[in-house]
């Protein structure tokens, strides 16, 4: 059941009113505002996602453990044909997984090239640029220190040494 909330309004005051009506149509959405449901009583927190991945890393290891002992046992149990069966199952698996590896080992060094042709054909060039910039701006910046702001610096000194002059001859005539 959900509660609603209807403001009434008696002069300055805004008094909030419970209803366990649903909003007619005559009725003025933007005033209507929807209660919160009350407060719940704080539940204890949830352990942590990491926790949780380890357990269940945990359990299936079990798992392939208790498989491969259970599988284990039965070959030493059964008859030399079947064994040798599976011995032949397993070894074609093996060159299989064998084959994947080898084909992921190739993307690795494929991905590895194009990372150094990356680096040396783009990356490269990029950063020697920024250098150079870099120097430009360097030397932009000591052209106008030694041309610009030093002589301003220096007729600032001059005009603060000729207003103490005048300041001095001025206090002197009073």
């Amino acid at each position: 059941m959900e509660i609603y909330r209807r403001p009434v309004h008696h002069g300055l005051l805004s008094i909030n009113q419970t209803s366990n009506k649903p909003m007619d149509m005559n009725t003025n959405p933007a005033t209507e505002v929807k209660s919160l449901p009350p407060a719940q009583p704080a539940q204890p927190a949830q352990p942590d996602s990491s926790k949780r991945t380890r357990w269940v890393i945990i359990i299936v290891a079990v798992v392939v453990v208790a498989l491969v002992a259970f599988g284990l046992f039965m070959l030493i149990r059964a008859d030399p044909a079947t064994t040798a069966e599976v011995r032949d199952i397993f070894i074609i698996f093996m060159s299989l997984l064998l084959l994947l590896v080898m084909l992921a080992a190739v993307v690795l060094v494929v991905q590895l090239a194009t990372l150094i042709n990356l680096l040396q054909n783009e990356i490269k060039p990029m950063l020697e640029t920024m250098n150079d910039t870099v120097n430009n701006v360097r030397g932009t910046t000591a052209f106008l220190s030694d041309n610009l702001v030093e002589p301003v610096m220096k007729m600032n000194e001059y005009l603060a040494g000729l207003m103490g002059v005048v300041g001095f001859f001025r206090n002197l005539r009073r």
